[in-house]
């Protein structure tokens, strides 16, 4: 077991195990990971002679690209990106004695180019090794149990990776406890969704409750309708605002931020609509009469 990914291991079973919202421990690690590998290579590994020649092979897949992008320091990661390119240019072999056999090679180099990533490579490394030794940890610390069997959950592409490597570390009677404690969930709210669901999308709401129709109000008046569409809006931007106090991860908060602004966007073009219906309508007969209807 390695010492130096003992302190995060626990860290992020402590965390989650605190704060049942922290959600899954792994995920954290892997978060962390993400954010300082990209802190790195537009930082202090960027002028690292090893670190360029990789980066120069492996390049950055589309997800790690659009992160470095946003990030404010630009000319680290165009330094990066001009010896990244000088390389691809090389190997497109223009200027070859045999051009056929250049543009074989070219090809197979940029499709196997368009499947790496020196950050997921990076984050992978380290990844599976923290997963390792939680294994070990559980394996040896009896403190270190308790902080398993007290994790709200383990997402499913976490808990199989997990599983493995105790699997791989573990005689058969310890393994067998271990994937008894790690493997009950009968008080876990995705227990009764993956029993009926798997992993499948069933629209429901944050209680549990299934999405139905009757949540769609229509009533036929375009006064109504349109107010009902107004207050949609308005309950939708507050349940984003939930979420974003809730979350932690910048990039998950960006997202939400968008879709909270979209809600607003909507309720203002509803706003514009009814303010229309109704300049176009007799105001003193707003109520009196459907004017989708009565002529």
């Amino acid at each position: 077991m390695e010492q130096i990914y003992t302190i995060p291991v626990n860290e992020a079973f402590e965390e989650s195990m605190e704060n049942p919202s922290a959600g899954c421990p792994f995920c954290r690690l892997y978060n962390k990971l993400e954010q300082d590998e990209l802190d790195l290579i537009l930082g202090a590994s960027m002028m690292e002679p090893d670190v360029r020649v990789k980066t120069n092979e492996l390049g950055f897949c589309r997800d790690h690209f659009a992160m470095m992008i946003r990030r404010p320091k630009r000319l680290p990661l165009a330094l990066v990106l001009e010896s990244h390119l000088a390389e691809q240019n090389q190997n497109l072999g223009r200027g070859a004695m045999f051009i056929g056999k250049a543009g074989e090679n070219a090809a197979k180099k940029f499709t196997t180019l368009s499947k790496s990533c020196y950050v997921c490579d990076r984050i992978e490394y380290n990844f599976v090794r923290m997963q390792e030794t939680a294994a070990l940890l559980w394996d040896q610390d009896e403190e270190f149990r308790k902080k398993t069997a007290a994790q709200p959950y383990f997402c499913l592409s976490h808990f199989g990776g997990f599983v493995a490597a105790a699997k791989a570390r573990m005689g058969r009677k310890n393994f067998a406890e271990f994937y008894k404690s790690v493997s009950e969930i009968e008080g876990s709210p995705y227990m009764p969704y993956f029993t009926d669901h798997t992993t499948g999308v069933y629209p429901v709401s944050a209680a549990g409750v299934p999405f139905d129709m009757k949540y769609v109000g229509v009533k036929g008046d375009p006064i109504a309708d349109l107010n009902e569409d107004l207050a949609a809006e308005q309950k939708a931007r507050v349940t984003y605002d939930n979420l974003i106090r809730m979350a932690d991860d910048p990039d998950v908060r960006n997202v939400l931020k968008y879709l909270r602004e979209r809600e607003i966007v909507h309720y203002q073009r509803f706003a514009d609509a009814l303010r229309q219906t109704q300049d176009e309508l007799d105001p003193r007969n707003f109520y009196a009469k459907n004017p989708a209807f009565d002529k």
